[in-house]
Formats: C-alpha cells, sequence, structure tokens
C-alpha cells in the first residue's frame, strides 16, 4: 500500500477577520501577500518534512477563486518539491484539463516536472470544480468534452513522435513536437479523483486509471469502489487494491486533550465545503455544480449521499465534530486510538493508495509538525503491517500497467520486446 499525506493549503490570517465561517464569494481586498509568503514557505516545509518522516506520496490539490486552498497553480509548488525531494512519489489530483486552452503547455510542465523529480511524478487529472469553470470562463456544458480530449492530446503528445497535427472540437494544433517529454515510460501513470460520479468512474475503468475518492466517509466510498468493481467487469477485467485510493481526515497528536485540539480546528478556518458544515451564507451548490456541469445521475448520487441537501440546494458534507468522528470522517488521537480506526478503514474499504488529511481548516504548523512526526514514528509503521496483512497493493506494486491505457501499455510493451 502507498501511504501519502494531504492538505488543501488553507488560507490563515485571524487579522482579516475571515477565519471562520467564509462565503465562496468574498474579495481578494482580503488577501494579505505578507501573510500569503508566510503560509507558502511554512506549507512547503511542512512538505519537505513530511519525506523525512517516511511520507511516500504528497498529494497536491488546484482550486481557484477559493480561500481554502492556495494552491491555484499546484504546478509551480510540484516544480519545488521535484528538486528538494528526492524520494517521495508527487501527486498533483489534480490538473483542471477543461480549464486551459493549451493542453500542450501542461503536457510540457509535467514532463519537466517528471524529469526534474526522475521519474517521481505522478499525473492527476480532473475536470474541476465549478469555481474553477467559472473564473476562467469555460463554458461547463462542454466540461467533460474538453477533458476527455485534453487527455487524449496529452497522451499522445507524451508517446508519439512528433511532428504531428491536432484538429480536434476544441483544441487545434498545427504543429506539435515539443522538446521536452517524461522520464517514465510510456508516459507517468494517470490517476483521477472524484466524489463518485458514475461516468467519471466509468471513464476511469475504461481507461485501467486508479480512482482516488475525496472526500473520505466510509459508505460513500466503498459504493463508489463497487461501482468501480462492476464497471471493471463490464469493460474485461478484474479492479485489484491498485486501483483504488482514498483520502481521509487523520491527525496523531501526543494527547488526546491536543488531538481534539486539533481535530476540531478542520471545521474551523476559512469554510471548506469538503470539510465543513455547509449552508446558504457558505457555498452553495451552484458554485461548485453549475449548470450543465453534472449530469442527472451524478446528481442523484449526490442527493444519495447527502452531500447535497435537497431542500436548500447546499453542500453539506459533514455536520460537526462529534457526529464526523463517531463515522470516522475524522480520525483523530494517540498512536493508540488511531491506529485501531484506521486498521477499520483499511478492513472495509481495501485501497491500494490511502492519503491521510491533515493539517488543514484552521490547524496551525506546531499541529501539522507533531502529527507528522507520529505519522513517521507510529501511524506509518502500522499502516505498512496492516496492508502486507490484508495484502492492499498498490499502483507501484503491479506490473500490470496500472495508470497506462490498455492499448498504450500494450504498445509499450510490444516495444520493450523488439529492444530486448
Amino acid at each position: 500500500m502507498l501511504i501519502g499525506h494531504f492538505t488543501e493549503w488553507p488560507w490563515q490570517d485571524p487579522e482579516s477577520g475571515l477565519m471562520g465561517t467564509l462565503t465562496a464569494e468574498v474579495s481578494n481586498k482580503y488577501y494579505n501577500p505578507e501573510v500569503g509568503a508566510k503560509l507558502y514557505n511554512r506549507f512547503l516545509d511542512e512538505k519537505l518534512y513530511m519525506e523525512e518522516v517516511g511520507v511516500e506520496a504528497i498529494m497536491m490539490n488546484e482550486h481557484h477563486n477559493i480561500p481554502f486552498c492556495m494552491q491555484s497553480v499546484t504546478n509551480v509548488a510540484l516544480t519545488i518539491l521535484a528538486r528538494q525531494t528526492s524520494k517521495v512519489k508527487l501527486v498533483p489530483l489534480g490538473n483542471p484539463l477543461p480549464i486551459w486552452d493549451d493542453p500542450l503547455w501542461l503536457a510540457e510542465s509535467l514532463s519537466m516536472i517528471d524529469m526534474i523529480s526522475h521519474g517521481r511524478l505522478v499525473s492527476g487529472i480532473v475536470r474541476g470544480g465549478g469555481t474553477e469553470s467559472i473564473s476562467h470562463s469555460v463554458n461547463t456544458v462542454y466540461n467533460r468534452e474538453r477533458f476527455n480530449e485534453a487527455h487524449d492530446f496529452i497522451i499522445k503528445t507524451w508517446t508519439t513522435p512528433g511532428p504531428f497535427r491536432w484538429e480536434g472540437k476544441h483544441y487545434q494544433f498545427r504543429y506539435v513536437n515539443p522538446w521536452c517529454l517524461p522520464l517514465q515510460k510510456p508516459h507517468p501513470p494517470i490517476w483521477v479523483p472524484g466524489v463518485s460520479s458514475p461516468e467519471t468512474i466509468k471513464w476511469c475503468a475504461e481507461h485501467h486509471y486508479p480512482y482516488v475518492l475525496i472526500p473520505g466517509q466510509l459508505e460513500p466510498t466503498k459504493e463508489g469502489f463497487d461501482m468501480y468493481d462492476q464497471m471493471a467487469k463490464e469493460v474485461g477485467f478484474t479492479a485489484g487494491t491498485q486501483h483504488k485510493g482514498c483520502v481521509f481526515k487523520v491527525h496523531v497528536d501526543d494527547n488526546e486533550e491536543l488531538a481534539e485540539q486539533a481535530g476540531r480546528r478542520y471545521l474551523s478556518g476559512v469554510f471548506n465545503p469538503f470539510i465543513a458544515p455547509g449552508n446558504e451564507a457558505n457555498f452553495p451548490a451552484h458554485m461548485f455544480f453549475p449548470p450543465g456541469y453534472s449530469s442527472r445521475a451524478s446528481i442523484a448520487r449526490l442527493l444519495k449521499q447527502q452531500i447535497v441537501d435537497p431542500k436548500t440546494g447546499q453542500l453539506q458534507v459533514f455536520t460537526d465534530y462529534e457526529t464526523s468522528t463517531k463515522n470516522l470522517s475524522i480520525i483523530s488521537g494517540t498512536p493508540k486510538t488511531v491506529i485501531p480506526r484506521v486498521r477499520k478503514v483499511l478492513e472495509y474499504l481495501r485501497p491500494g493508495t490511502i492519503f491521510f488529511w491533515d493539517g488543514d481548516g484552521g490547524m496551525t504548523h506546531e499541529d501539522q509538525m507533531r502529527s507528522l512526526r507520529l505519522f513517521g514514528e507510529e501511524l506509518i509503521p502500522a499502516a505498512k503491517e496492516m496492508a502486507k496483512e490484508l495484502d492492499l497493493k498498490s499502483p507501484f506494486e503491479t506490473n500490470d500497467g496500472t495508470g497506462i491505457a490498455p492499448a498504450v501499455w500494450a504498445k509499450h510493451k510490444e516495444q520493450q520486446k523488439v529492444k530486448a
């Protein structure tokens, strides 16, 4: 099993008055670049420490015009980490393909990160939330079409010698011949995160791509994995643990009092629809799921999972700290109390990859560093032993081309035979 870490990099500035309930449409007039500079360097320092304690993968995220995520251009941070780390996998989950009009630029950027890191990039791709399309004036009706075409273009750019011409519906390039290609062959693994949209899960199964479910709730995650299993059978293969990843909020601390204080900070700070209660003053669903963005089947699943309130249309992923800890949406405590609860998650979901989501909301640098230390000393070794016992294999522990489309993988294997 691959054990990673994730943090949204939330805005934190108590003096601005924004460290509580916050609308998704707050003006950036409240942004203080001096505070931002300190936060960026703090978060990067924490990422570097993660490699020291044994975290195997650093998950990054990208949102735009949203205070709960400062990673508006996640590839900038990835490039820094590519140079300053040496072992950890770099996992952007991910780059929102539909909002960019130049996927060639993205293919080149990711190629550089893969080369600088000596082949440690996992190229996560997403459709992006509605706020990304809104902020970049992209018609959400074409979101999935643009995602699919940009994906196909990037894969061809990485695997087909140029120059070639691309004339698609949404992208046109007269001359594709980048002098910058990934170190990993046939290309870096592709992973896709999501909240269990049936269309996205089917698309992932068709491409044999691992699917990483966010946010961490047991039953919706299990339903999403079961759906992947079924769709994998329909396209002709049996999905394994290597095709399934999940993100769960886990904080470890020196004692239960500190753990509860830090754990409650998941639900403080600037508003995050994935980890705090939703209401009309915070994050209206039309900002995250604008017209044309989601199919009826996807909306039906959101309503069934109670991610969206059918009466108000607001996001409501979590309720309160007590409920969240009871249903394991938030796991916070000492190693003695956290490890058994993590085992329950692993036994029930059987993921090959898990990202522990920590250091978010209003958590301080000290909260995060204490937790990371205990991750390295206690949690990661224990989780590794559990994974061996439960036979949970990550995509990097198999040789089946996980994260590579079948046709591309078959062509690559044939080329290897010819070279041999």
